[in-house]
């Protein structure tokens, strides 16, 4: 994996492996705007979605052996997401490290916390019955969004709690976690003026 950190809240990684390759350039202090090409047409929709609510910019261009299956590009783009998201926020001073959303999308409903812990974990829980069954668009199972969550929240090192408390489309059901995340980090990783330095009792995240 090849890292680099440039000026300000920003990081491109190139991460290649015999599954994928796989190219991420993210701003935290962007406003939405994305280019996002990884081949999974449907993920493409849900990281657009994702860039535009958190205000990331994102450059995303992956490949892969999605002849065998699409897991493999859209489990490594999500590493690699997670790995800019954690070279970009640095230190993490000044931001306010927590951030909360729940997202309507018609009949679904989900709700997303975020902590920039430096501690990953993800809590992920009420997708209804059969929902990681249901092929959307096509290429992308049901079962890849909590795939997504994991390697984003491990990579990230950020502790993540999705729910989904309403839904019965299995494509809402998806769209509104990914919106919910990203609110949730829109307002996690935001500089608040009023913190000083990193924000723990620890001293550290």
């Amino acid at each position: 994996m090849t890292v680099v950190a440039t000026r300000g809240r920003t990081a491109r990684i190139e991460r290649v492996t015999s599954e994928s390759s796989v190219l991420v350039e993210l701003d935290l202090d962007g406003t939405g705007v994305s280019s996002i090409d990884t081949t999974v047409p449907f993920f493409d929709h849900m990281l657009t979605a994702l860039s535009k609510h958190s205000l990331v910019d994102l450059t995303i261009k992956s490949s892969g052996d999605t002849h065998i299956d699409v897991h493999h590009t859209v489990e490594d783009t999500a590493i690699a997401i997670g790995e800019a998201l954690r070279i970009a926020l640095g230190d993490k001073a000044g931001i306010r490290r927590f951030g909360e959303a729940t997202v309507p999308l018609d009949e679904a409903l989900a709700n997303a916390v975020v902590d920039i812990s430096g501690r990953p974990f993800l809590v992920h829980g009420g997708e209804p019955a059969g929902q990681e069954y249901h092929l959307i668009g096509g290429h992308f199972t049901g079962s890849l969004t909590r795939h997504v969550f994991e390697a984003l929240a491990l990579h990230a090192r950020i502790c993540l709690h999705i729910t989904v408390i309403a839904g019965r489309d299995p494509h809402h059901i998806v769209e509104a976690q990914f919106k919910a995340l990203a609110r949730a980090l829109r307002a996690a990783v935001e500089q608040d003026p009023r913190v000083e330095g990193i924000p723990s009792t620890k001293g550290a995240l």
